[in-house]
């Protein structure tokens, strides 16, 4: 399904029971609704379920310019109140995890569930060519190697990102909500994987710690996508926390 949201077109799936709770699904970086029905289908019996692809991502028309974290949460609000959805639980993934913090800060939210979701500025040692390169953009003259070292130095997000969404995601790197998560009220569950090498494990243990009425759940050997690596486990552990 298609709606009109802030100018843009976004895709949602709108599915399962009707008259059950709202659970609402929220992706991580460059990927798209499909990455969370594994997660979400087992639900569908006793909750409705919202799946939207993340403007910019899937079948969600880019952003015409560089959206805030803010500006997503202010998208994603305005879906809900479109659906008649209050006080949903929010399931975030990495990106969609700091949207769903951001989100659960400012606006009512039953219960939250952030997957693998940075919140700090992310800090990256940076390697002798990126550095040789940053150093060379500042002679006059070579300026224009500044786009060549993004193009080919920075992550594979960032590669694979148009313009808009490039600087859309250096927004989101380096904005850091710690001080913000703390006014968050609602039960949250934070599950990890002690392997995640974009987010590292410590940061769920500090994040639990700034979350007033949070508990944090460790997947041993796992990476960023622990969620999905044990899926049976995360929905068995979601589905008691839902059920609590």
């Amino acid at each position: 399904m298609i709606k009109k949201i802030k100018g843009l077109d976004i895709n949602y799936i709108d599915y399962g029971n009707v008259h059950g709770e709202a659970i609402v699904f929220l992706h991580g970086w460059g990927q798209l609704i499909d990455m969370m029905k594994p997660l979400a289908d087992p639900f569908s019996h006793d909750y409705r379920i919202i799946i939207m692809d993340l403007p910019g991502h899937g079948l969600s028309s880019e952003p015409l310019s560089v959206w805030t974290i803010s500006d997503y949460v202010e998208c994603i609000k305005e879906l809900l109140d479109e659906l008649n959805i209050n006080n949903p639980v929010l399931v975030g993934h990495s990106f969609g995890g700091k949207i769903s913090l951001m989100y659960a800060s400012k606006y009512k939210v039953n219960k939250l569930v952030v997957l693998a979701s940075p919140y700090k500025k992310k800090i990256t040692k940076l390697s002798l060519k990126t550095r040789t390169l940053k150093k060379l953009k500042q002679v006059p003259g070579l300026n224009k190697l500044e786009g060549f070292a993004k193009k080919h130095i920075g992550s594979t997000d960032y590669k694979n990102a148009s313009p808009i969404m490039r600087q859309i995601l250096v927004e989101h790197v380096n904005l850091d909500i710690t001080d913000i998560v703390s006014n968050i009220e609602c039960p949250t569950l934070i599950i990890w994987g002690t392997m995640d090498t974009e987010v590292p494990v410590e940061d769920a243990y500090e994040l639990e710690k700034l979350i007033k009425n949070a508990g944090v759940v460790i997947y041993e050997g796992c990476t960023h996508y622990a969620y999905l690596e044990r899926i049976e486990q995360t929905i068995n552990v979601l589905r008691a926390f839902l059920e609590s």
